[in-house]
């Protein structure tokens, strides 16, 4: 009866053994790639809003209209710094701002806040944060969800790298 126990006790600890070596599985949400891809210089092609009237988006991150933000050029670099550039266009005027910047694409997540001259962004408390949707070497798509009445729309931002 000693030798069937102890049998049977190494054949369960050989089991757990080998089921803890065992590969793990993908996860099936989150966006595949890490914080690199998103870092580099991101040119914004086209803001869009989902489930939105044009009327009910007065502005986007502080700036006075949303429109503002296409043709923005974005610079991340892997430290967390950043600025985006909004082009000088009839109706908007040209802004450069600093931000610092994370992402965690497996969370799909994008989150940034405004960097003024004098700050540390230690001391900044106020942000943004998107959803990170789509994320390739040829395409960045992020979304501010909006509370719309009694349901979430979203402002959709797509990128495409500078060349």
């Amino acid at each position: 009866m000693k030798r069937l126990f102890i049998a049977l006790a190494i054949t369960c600890s050989a089991f757990v053994m080998l089921q803890s070596c065992s590969s793990t599985k993908n996860a099936t949400t989150g966006i595949n790639g890490g914080r690199g891809m998103v870092s580099g210089t991101w040119i914004l092609n086209n803001v869009a809003l989902e489930g939105l009237p044009d009327a009910a988006v007065q502005g986007l991150f502080g700036e006075k209209s949303y429109k503002c933000f296409e043709g923005s050029t974005w610079k991340l670099t892997n430290s967390g710094n950043g600025s985006y550039a909004l082009p000088a266009t009839s109706s908007c005027g040209a802004v450069m701002q600093t931000i610092f910047w994370s992402a965690t694409p497996s969370e799909e997540t994008f989150q940034f806040k405004k960097i003024y001259e004098g700050d540390k962004a230690k001391n900044v408390t106020e942000g943004y944060r998107l959803v990170l949707t789509q994320l390739s070497r040829e395409s960045m798509v992020l979304k501010s969800p909006i509370q719309f009445g009694d349901k979430t729309a979203n402002i959709v931002l797509t990128f495409s790298p500078a060349k």
